[in-house]
């Protein structure tokens, strides 16, 4: 082997040595000291897909870097009152940038019960485009070395500089997520720097979810072990106990799917559905599936849910005569305007209004997630 080959062959096994020790590699964060200067960065836009530093903001009187992601529902709760900041403030010579830290990896999906997109830079294209952010929103998820410079603890998690790029507040927006803050730590502290006072509040505790750094994946890991390992069942249901889940007499949301073993389209689509389900299921929403399968496929049909890991409610007709009245029966009894072909999907609020129906397959998972996380809410207030 030539001298360049060893090379080329040590620094692959390096890399591959820090890609798979990376998640283990714990960091604690530490707050950026009052009157530090701001650390740089060059970091990728979700808006524009444009690289940014901080030259780019040079001409700004004031600095307002904002760590902040799209799973979070703290984040969520706040996610208004940083496009007003902007809005506010903009035109006063402040520079609002919001970067997300998290590594999208290290996020469970049972984390993920708050929204309808993930952490990675896709999803911030998506959330930036329908929230029309007018601001930067930077990646930092693959590195972190943002993050890590600014000592970011939590999302959402602001940084205030001054004219001098030094840090003049950290900490909270203002003093609470879900009610009307009475005090505003960041609009004061932007206020007296453009008056040309001291800060009054230099610093104050964050409101908001842990920042999901990179050996968190682990527990990722052990999420998904643990999930994957729970049991599957395949219940025999009737079309009147179709009828009733239709009814929907509980307070949750519910998703119900209908199926078959020898539908391919229905096959495909079952894991999104799964992981819908755990996303949402320990909040206020239930995902059912119904086989259409005769009985004597019953083994075949749990066998697949099976090694879907599809450990929600899972049903079969119970019957079915030669003329198919039963199963014409249950079609009705659970959305009256299906015709009958599969796969079929309804979501059905509490007391049994259909919100959506699809039939033939579903290409737009997002769109069901949205109904989903609208209803039953994006932040800790909800009600639901």
């Amino acid at each position: 082997m030539t001298p360049l080959r060893v090379c080329t062959a040590l620094f692959t096994l390096l890399l591959t040595f820090v890609a798979t020790t990376r998640a283990a590699e714990k960091f604690e964060p530490v707050t950026l000291p009052i009157g530090s200067a701001a650390p740089d960065f060059k970091l990728k836009n979700a808006v524009d897909e444009k690289e940014y530093s901080l030259a780019d903001f040079k001409d700004a009187k004031v600095l307002a870097i904002i760590f902040t992601t799209n799973h979070c529902p703290t984040a969520n709760a706040y996610e208004q009152r940083i496009i007003d900041l902007h809005k506010d403030y903009s035109a006063k010579g402040v520079a609002v940038v919001a970067i997300n830290p998290n590594d999208p990896q290290a996020v469970r999906l049972d984390e993920l019960g708050y929204t309808d997109v993930t952490d990675d830079f896709d999803s911030m294209k998506l959330r930036a485009k329908e929230h029309q952010y007018a601001f930067p929103y930077l990646y930092d998820g693959d590195t972190q070395t943002t993050a890590k410079a600014y000592g970011c603890q939590a999302t959402p998690h602001v940084f205030i500089f001054d004219a001098d790029r030094k840090l003049r507040y950290t900490g909270a927006i203002d003093e609470t997520d879900i009610n009307v803050p009475k005090k505003h730590y960041v609009r004061d502290a932007i206020d007296a720097l453009l008056a040309g006072k001291p800060v009054a509040t230099e610093k104050t505790k964050v409101i908001g979810c842990s920042t999901k750094w990179s050996y968190k994946r682990d527990d990722v890991k052990a999420y998904y072990a643990k999930v994957d390992a729970e049991p599957v069942e395949l219940a025999e249901i009737d079309a009147a106990g179709i009828k009733a889940l239709a009814k929907n007499d509980t307070d949750k949301i519910r998703v119900i799917n209908v199926w078959a073993t020898y539908c391919i389209p229905c096959v495909a689509e079952l894991p999104e559905f799964v992981t819908m389900n755990r996303m949402y299921r320990k909040r206020d929403f239930e995902f059912i599936t119904i086989t259409m399968d005769d009985l004597k496929r019953k083994d075949k049909a749990l066998k697949q849910l099976q090694e879907l890991h599809a450990s929600g409610k899972n049903y079969i007709l119970k019957t079915a005569d030669e003329e198919g009245s039963d199963r014409d029966a249950a079609m009705t009894g659970l959305d009256e305007k299906w015709e009958g072909p599969l796969p079929h999907t309804v979501i059905i609020a509490p007391g049994g209004k259909i919100l959506y129906r699809n039939t033939g397959g579903i290409s737009n998972f997002l769109e069901l997630k949205r109904i989903v996380v609208d209803h039953i809410g994006r932040t800790y207030a909800s009600k639901k």
